[in-house]
């Protein structure tokens, strides 16, 4: 009987998902710029239901914190190096943020909530793929930034999880950076 639920709710949370990635392409003006904008915000949002429905949401969202602070802090601190100039001649590119959080968000959805369902887990991460893809195309980074961006999406969510070995180091590393910043 508890199988049986389990296997309902898998069909439940990948249909849920299918069909809110579906409604996103639908309505989004045929722009790629856009696609990768609506994406970036709709992965995400459904990797947080699901956490809420497994109970982690507390976790999910701390993991999200250092994945965006991790983010913002690094473009804010590498200032006019060249590899923060985006294609277009301004700042802040490196590395993209769009991209970061939409792997952070499809790899939460293909670790903890959508695991048994291989075709819902390629969905997932073209979306995600096609994000970066469309700020590579609308000229607002280059392929290092958005590769840089996939992987601290994708570190911040499956290193940081609990258990991993990766966690408590990184998590100290990042709380002596945040006291030493706070006493500046």
């Amino acid at each position: 009987m508890l199988a049986a639920a389990r296997r309902l709710s898998m069909r439940a949370r990948v249909a849920i998902i299918l069909a809110v990635l579906a409604l996103v392409v639908a309505a989004t003006p045929r722009e790629v710029e856009r696609y990768g904008d609506n994406l970036q915000i709709a992965l995400p949002a459904l990797a947080i239901g699901c956490s809420v429905l497994n109970g982690d949401v507390g976790e999910y969202l701390a993991r999200y914190v250092v994945m965006f602070t991790g983010v913002h802090g690094t473009k804010r601190a590498l200032g006019d190096a060249p590899i923060n100039l985006r294609p277009s001649g301004s700042l802040l590119g490196f590395p993209s943020g769009h991209t970061a959080t939409a792997a952070f968000g499809a790899s939460a959805l293909v670790q903890s909530c959508i695991t048994g369902h291989p075709v819902a887990k390629t969905v997932v991460i073209l979306a995600a793929a096609f994000t970066g893809a469309s700020r590579i195309e609308a000229n607002a980074h280059t392929i290092w930034q958005v590769l840089a961006g996939a992987i601290w999406g994708i570190f911040c969510d499956r290193f940081l999880r609990p258990g991993s070995p990766w966690r408590g180091p990184v998590l100290r590393r990042l709380s002596a950076l945040w006291r030493r910043g706070r006493t500046r």
